[in-house]
Formats: structure tokens, sequence, C-alpha cells
């Protein structure tokens, strides 16, 4: 599906990035360009924090990487030797510019800048015990929740990564975090897994931390591992150290969408390529889904991969059915249908030579609503297809998602509103099929591990939280603050 151009579309959680280097350098600029590698992972704000020996300056707003960060205000940054980067699309919280990150925090015992790639399940929870002992807080975000604790602990702790322990006791969900304190730069997962966090070595004899390995390729870093569930990842003076205290508490539940969508195709996770993931799901697709055609083409961008698997499975050729429009921004105006519907034609124009006249598979990575697929297959129908057969490589979404993707509830679900026979009527497809649950888990390639499929199965690693409403904290905010448009 094509991020960000479409109203039904996936949104990611957050990409989330630090670096810790032996001398004092450029890190602001090494940050941007990691953050460009993330930029598929939020496009609402993005922000970097440097610290020069204890100095944080910190610089976010509203809006992608290229447009917060120019020339002059990565000067300003200046030199250090640690920095942490963010970019989000939030999950909890408004998208106000108040909630974009790193979250820097000043306390009794000195700084402290964060950043948060997840969803806490119990962060109503947390923000009322925090609130009712004094927090103050700025945001709407979970992520200054999690800031709050972990300084509440540092007051009593002997240094920021025993703080950061005794603060995971409280935290549950999902979360991986980038921390930075005057002194070190810390790597932590949740003990779920639920979402990626890799460590990789500088030429300079430094690390970084990253959401994704293509991150690490973009500044010339090598791959080391990855942070294993529920551990913590200590870089301070050149070295690396770790503290495995909550590893091993719970199953390890690697988001499978990361495979199907999020992530991106160049990216490894957990030991697995994303390229080729998404590959064995296009064959899964063709095993169970079988159909005589004549050409297979992908949904730009993340359902091309998985065509590709298709085809070679199946034997039908595989066939470049759209262009992509890079150029489109985020503030394209669909206000109306007419325009809506002229807006797909500007964004993803069929090649008519490789569908015309013939019976095509359309393969994208999912179906959430339902209407740009159907918007699509209508670009087909008029392109001349003669038959138009769907194929999904993610299972239905039934359920929703508690721990960073923007499913909160079955109403809007497609595959909730209809039956089996009638979805493809619904759709104007000839025939339609979804990835199993069974098969989507096999995708990696590694039958030693589990993931979460929550929002296809229904069934989560821990407890949902209780339901509440998504905009409980908003009337917290002024509405006079001051957003970028």
């Amino acid at each position: 599906m094509m991020r960000g151009l479409f109203d039904d579309a996936l949104h990611e959680e957050c990409g989330v990035v630090g670096f810790c280097s032996p001398t004092r350098c450029d890190l602001a600029t090494s940050t941007y360009y990691a953050l460009y590698a993330l930029q598929h992972r939020g496009q609402q704000s993005a922000g970097i924090a440097v610290n020069d020996d204890g100095v944080f300056t910190v610089h976010n707003d509203a809006g992608l990487v290229n447009e917060v960060f120019d020339e002059a205000a990565l000067a300003k940054l200046g030199h250090g030797n640690m920095a942490v980067g963010h970019v989000r699309y939030g999950t909890t919280g408004h998208e106000r510019r108040l909630n974009a990150q790193p979250i820097v925090v000043n306390h009794i015992k000195g700084c402290m800048a964060l950043a948060h790639n997840g969803n806490l399940t119990n962060s109503d929870a947390l923000r009322s015990e925090l609130e009712l002992s004094g927090s103050i807080f700025h945001t709407t975000s979970d992520t200054e929740a999690i800031a709050y604790m972990i300084t509440r602990e540092r007051i009593t702790s002997g240094s920021i990564e025993e703080a950061v322990c005794k603060a995971m006791h409280k935290l549950s969900g999902a979360y991986s975090l980038v921390i930075m304190s005057p002194q070190k730069l810390i790597g932590v997962r949740d003990p779920h897994g639920f979402r990626p966090l890799s460590i990789g070595a500088l030429p300079d004899g430094g690390c970084v931390f990253a959401s994704e390995t293509c991150a690490l390729d973009s500044v010339g870093a090598s791959f080391v591992r990855d942070v294993e569930p529920g551990e913590i990842v200590i870089a301070e003076r050149g070295k690396l150290r770790s503290i495995r205290e909550h590893c091993h508490l719970q199953t390890p539940s690697l988001c499978v969408f990361e495979y199907l969508y999020f992530a991106r195709p160049d990216s490894v996770l957990d030991g697995c390529c994303v390229h080729l993931a998404r590959q064995r799901a296009g064959e899964y697709l063709a095993d169970e889904y079988p159909v005589d055609a004549d050409v297979v083409i992908g949904v730009p961008d993340s359902g091309i991969d998985a065509a590709l698997g298709f085809s070679r499975r199946s034997g039908i050729p595989y066939g470049l059915g759209f262009i992509k429009n890079k150029y489109i921004g985020r503030t394209f105006i669909e206000s109306t249908q007419e325009t809506r519907e002229k807006g797909v034609r500007i964004k993803l124009n069929p090649i008519s030579s490789t569908v015309c006249g013939k019976r095509v598979v359309l393969i994208d990575d999912s179906i959430v609503r339902g209407t740009t697929i159907a918007r699509i297959v209508k670009l087909l129908r008029d392109a001349g297809a003669t038959e138009v057969h769907v194929r999904s490589s993610s299972p239905k979404f039934a359920h929703p998602c508690y721990f960073g993707t923007d499913i909160d509830s079955q109403e809007n679900l497609i595959a909730c509103k209809y039956t089996d026979e009638e979805l493809p009527r619904v759709l104007g497809v000839d025939s339609l099929g979804f990835l199993s649950v069974e098969n989507v888990v096999k995708i990696a390639g590694n039958s030693d591990k589990t993931y979460c499929t929550g929002c296809f199965s229904g069934v989560y690693p821990c407890p949902p939280p209780p339901p509440r409403r998504k905009s409980k904290y908003l009337t917290k905010i002024s509405d006079c603050t001051e957003e970028r448009q």
C-alpha cells in the first residue's frame, strides 16, 4: 500500500536512532541521514538532540526530516559525542508540534533525552499515578510517561541504567527506546520485543542504535546484532555492556507486520531480510490461492516483493503494473469524492500495455478499509484488464492493535463488515485471497521464533488495555498552541 497517499493506508509507529562516538564530531548530520533512512516509519514530526559534554541541544518540529532540518538548523545543533534522533507517527497523542521527539528532561541529577517507538498499554494508569504524585504533563503522548517514570527512579538510583531497569517493571506494551544521559547512550527493547532495535558499529569505534538496519547502512555502520527482547544495552566510553534482568520473562513477539509493511525491504529484522520475507509471503499466497491469469503485478511499494514471490511460485509472468508519482506531498488535497478519484490517478497510474486484455493478479500488502484497493481495481478495469484477482500478503485485519499500529477499532475494517462471499463483490474483483495466519508466521523463515499476530488473530501476547477515548487528554492542550502548517 502506498504510504500516506490514501485515506485508509496504515501508518507506522516511529523510528529511533542514537549515536555514541569516542570523539567530538558532527553527529547531527549523521543523525539526519539515519532519520532520512527511517522516514518511512513516521512523517508527522522529526527531531534531533545532541550531547556536547553534558550540554544538550535539541531541535524538533512537525514535518518531514528535510522540512524540519536545513543546514542552519543542523549547524545550530553543533558538534558532540552523542546524539538521539526520532521520526514520529503518533498512535498515542495528538499530531501537534509539542509531541515531537526526542523528549528532553532536566532533573536534579542531570539531563535525559528519550526517543520512543511503540505504544504502552498502561499509559493511562501511569499518567494518573504520575499526576497524583505531582508530575505536570506537557504533551499527550505516552513517551512523556516513560520519561517521567525513568526520571522518578533515577532520583533514588545509582545510575541511569539502574533507573531504566526499575522503570521497566512498571511499563507494559511495546517500546523500543534510545535514551541519552550526559555520559551514556542506552538502547532498550520491551520484554516481548514488539518493535525492532539494532546495534551497529561506526568506523571511528563508536556505536549506533537504530530501529532498522537500513539506517546503519546510511551512515556506513556495520551491523553488530539486534537488541534482545527485554535487554538494556549501555554504550559508554566506546564499550558496550548490557543488563538482561528483563530478558526471557516473556515469549518474544515481534510484530509480524514489520515484515509485511512497516520495514524497508533492505532492512534485516531479527536475522531475516524483509525483502525475502515478503517474497515468501507471495509464494505462500500462490499456494493457498492459485488462479489462472496472464500477469502478476504489485501495488507499490510493499506489494511488489510479494508479487515477485507469487510470480515465481505460480509461474505466471511478473509485470510492472503501476507507475508511482514520487512527488506528491503530504498535503495533497482530497476534500471531495471527485478530487479523491483524480488523486488516485495522479498518485498511481497503470501501465496499459501490461494489463490491457489480460487476466491480472494484483498483490497488495494489506486490505484495511477497502476503499484504496477498490479504486486501484477500477484503474485496472479502465486500463483494459479483463479480470482482476486480488491477493493480500497479510491476513484479514479483524481486531484492533494495541502496540503501535493505528487500528483502534473493528467498525471500519472491511473484513469485519462483510462475509468472504460478499467481499469480492464489494471490492469489484473476480476473486480475493488473504494470506493465512498459519503461513504469515512462517515468512521470516525461522520456525523457532514467535510473532505477534493480534490484529489478525485476536490473540495478543499481553493483555490489551481497558477501553478509553483516544482524545482523553487533548483538552489539556490549549487550542492556541502554535502548529506548523
